[in-house]
């Protein structure tokens, strides 16, 4: 069995731009560089025979190269925050590319994405941080903006569970046109 997702991994320029809104946050466990992505459709757990039918599905997308920016911060947990992430500027290339994947993975016998998809990137895993420093954080980088990015490919990762957090293989690689 393999855990999969797909994602876009980011050029190191936008990446390392993120890496500075790093504070000292009590209960933050900060993504490091390699963990950082954002994810089109998590797959979860399967097998080989389903993994190639993935990557068939995945590789028969076409798709044009769209250009990308980082916009804003949030929290997702509402009064319990699990999570800190950097949000995308609203993107209708990137929306459409995400439901050519999702549809390409429900035709091999996916079940539907249980979540609306929300594009971000997590910067912070959280466990009872205190919600003031949170809130400064929020604050602090309300007008975050990176730089406009050019996305030309998307990736299907697979990713190992470990005590350190995740790490994320590579797979493949898929260009857009």
């Amino acid at each position: 069995m393999i855990r999969l997702f797909v994602a876009l991994a980011l050029p190191d320029m936008v990446a390392h731009a993120l890496l500075p809104l790093e504070r000292s946050i009590p209960g933050a466990r900060w993504m490091a560089r390699e963990q950082l992505h954002l994810t089109l459709r998590f797959i979860g757990e399967v097998d080989g025979r389903d993994a190639a039918a993935v990557d068939d599905a995945l590789a028969a997308i076409t798709a044009s190269r769209f250009t990308l920016t980082l916009k804003g911060v949030g929290e997702f947990g509402g009064k319990n925050p699990h999570a800190l992430w950097a949000g995308v500027e609203p993107n209708d290339a990137l929306t459409h590319l995400r439901r050519k994947i999702e549809t390409a993975l429900q035709r091999i016998g996916l079940l539907a994405e249980a979540h609306k998809f929300t594009p971000h990137i997590t910067l912070a895993r959280l466990k009872a941080a205190p919600r003031e420093r949170l809130m400064y954080f929020l604050t602090d980088h309300a007008l975050y903006r990176s730089a406009p990015f050019e996305v030309d490919e998307f990736t299907l990762f697979s990713s190992v569970l470990t005590s350190d957090g995740s790490h994320y293989t590579p797979e493949r690689v898929y260009p857009l046109q």
